[in-house]
This record gives structure tokens, C-alpha cells and sequence, in this order.
């Protein structure tokens, strides 16, 4: 069956010296429509913490590639034209919009669509197979769509502020809550659109989606409990972020919770969200260990 979706034209490896010859000007090509974006993205986006993670992103996925360099050189040759052209006009067509228009979001994004059509039509179907989960990564390096901010920014932080105050309040702490500004002891607070968490858990969905990656746990449920588990693990993360916060206000004053305390909360945040993911994979694999081997009585 496999050999059903191979390629009719594949041949030899393209391991001659003419191999890379041949994919040298596709990579001076996407070199010279990408390098000016990154240019300009470290001069701007970037530089904010929200899209900071972005050169990590594409460092990453450059060395999943290199990882697989020699898998790669040892496929047969081969061309798939029928995928490929659609998906690199489509990818062109946006990355020219992006560039017309000044879009970080088109010109990123079409990134995946772009290599991934060069790839079919210098490699074929085989060679996209093993080189899947870099193009797709590709997509954590595209900054999230304004629309879509504004759209889910209020509602996150309506969440995170009722759930916040509900949870101080069991505590015993004198909290109260008007919208997204929260009341405690004599200080105030407002849940800032910072502090919805839309961007962690963007950040923690890249983080998870690797940590998969590399594990490779075998099982589609366990696999599918972790994807599901990325956004409200990342959404849990950052209410005890806020929390954290309030309380630091409340025993420490304003200045200590919004100086360097207010910094140190996101990386509080990200190790919180990262400690619940792998506590939950460590969980999951001990229960299906059990299930699998359960103790002799």
C-alpha cells in the first residue's frame, strides 16, 4: 500500500554531485524572500515580548531539519507537481499580499506553504513526509491575527479575573472585582490584555507540540489528552500568574508587585504551564504502563 502514494517518477537517491547544485538556487530564492522579513520583524515584532519567541521558532525548526539532512539525501528523487504547484502559488500569493500590505501575518504564513511546496516539487511526496512537523512548526513563527486578539482578549480576561477572585476570596483575602479591575486590601489592579494569556498559551502550544515531537509517545489517546490539554494547561498557568501577583500587591505593596516581581511572574507563568504538561505525560505513560502491566497479586 505504501508504495501506492510514492512518486511515479522517484529514481536514485540524489546523493550525486549535482544534488546540491540543483537545490541551491531554490534555497538563494527563499533566502531572498524571507531574509528582509526577518530583517524586519527583529526590528519590530520581535522586539515585544509577545513575538519574542519567533527567531526560537525558526531556530528550531531550521535544526529539525539539519537533524534530518542525511534521511533526506538518502530518499529516492522524485517530484510531485499535482500538490506542490498549488501549495507554493498559494503560499506566493500570500507572501506578495503580506509584502504589499506590510502583514506579518501573511508574510509568515506563508512560509509553510511556500517550502512545502518547493520541497514536493524538488523531492516529492516522501521527502514532505519526513520533513512534516518542521514546515508545520513553521506556524508558531506567524504572529497571531489581530482579529483574532481582539476577539478572544476580553473574554480571557473576564475569565481570568472571576475565576482569580473567586479563588482569593475561598482563601479568605478581601477581594472584590468590577469588570477586569480587581480590588485587594487597598490596591487595585487591572487585568491588562497582557494578561489574558492568548500569547502563552501560543508560546506553551509551541513548547507542547515539540516536547510530542521528540517523545514520540506511542498511542493516539495519549497523544491526543496531551494536545488537548496545551490551552488549558496555558489558561490555568496564567490565573496563577495573576494570582501570584495580587497576593505579592497585597503583603508587599504596589511597587513590589509591579516592578521586577511583575517580570518574574512570566517566567513563573511558563514553568507553571511546563510543569503541569510533563507532570500530565509522566501521569498518562505511568497509567498506561499500569494498564498494560498491572501488578501481580
Amino acid at each position: 500500500m505504501s508504495a501506492a502514494i510514492m512518486p511515479a517518477s522517484d529514481g536514485p537517491a540524489d546523493t550525486g554531485a549535482g544534488g546540491p547544485l540543483r537545490r541551491l538556487p531554490p534555497v538563494l530564492g527563499l533566502a531572498a524572500m524571507y531574509l528582509p522579513v526577518y530583517w524586519a520583524a527583529a526590528g519590530s515584532i520581535w522586539q515585544t515580548d509577545d513575538h519574542a519567541h519567533g527567531p526560537i521558532i525558526l531556530l528550531v525548526a531550521a535544526w529539525l531539519v539539519w537533524d534530518r539532512r542525511r534521511a533526506l539525501a538518502a530518499l529516492p528523487a522524485g517530484s510531485d507537481g499535482r500538490l506542490g504547484w498549488p501549495l507554493f502559488v498559494l503560499g506566493l500569493l500570500a507572501y506578495l499580499a503580506g509584502r504589499a500590505v506590510d502583514s506579518s501575518v501573511l508574510a509568515f504564513g506563508s512560509q509553510p506553504l511556500v517550502m512545502a511546496g518547493v520541497l514536493l516539487l524538488m523531492r516529492g511526496r516522501a521527502a514532505a513526509r519526513l520533513l512534516w512537523f518542521p514546515l508545520f512548526y513553521l506556524v508558531f513563527a506567524t504572529p497571531l491575527p489581530s482579529l483574532l486578539v481582539d476577539a478572544a482578549t476580553g473574554p480571557l480576561k473576564q475569565w481570568i479575573s472571576v475565576i482569580a477572585e473567586n479563588l482569593l476570596y475561598a482563601a479568605g483575602y478581601p477581594i472584590a472585582r468590577s469588570g477586569v479591575v480587581l480590588s485587594i486590601g487597598q490596591y487595585q489592579m487591572l487585568v491588562a490584555d497582557a494578561c489574558s494569556g492568548l500569547h502563552s498559551m501560543f508560546s506553551l502550544a509551541a513548547l507542547g507540540t515539540l516536547f510530542m515531537f521528540l517523545v514520540q509517545r506511542p498511542g493516539w489517546l495519549h497523544n491526543a489528552l496531551m494536545a488537548a490539554a496545551i490551552l488549558p494547561v496555558a489558561f490555568a498557568a496564567n490565573i496563577v500568574r495573576v494570582m501570584i501577583l495580587m497576593l505579592v500587591t497585597y503583603h508587599f505593596g504596589d511597587e513590589a508587585g509591579q516592578g521586577f516581581l511583575h517580570g518574574a511572574a512570566g517566567i513563573v507563568l511558563m514553568l507553571t504551564a511546563l510543569a503541569a504538561f510533563f507532570g500530565l505525560d509522566a501521569l498518562l505513560w505511568a497509567a498506561r504502563s499500569r494498564a498494560r502491566h498491572p501488578p501481580a497479586t
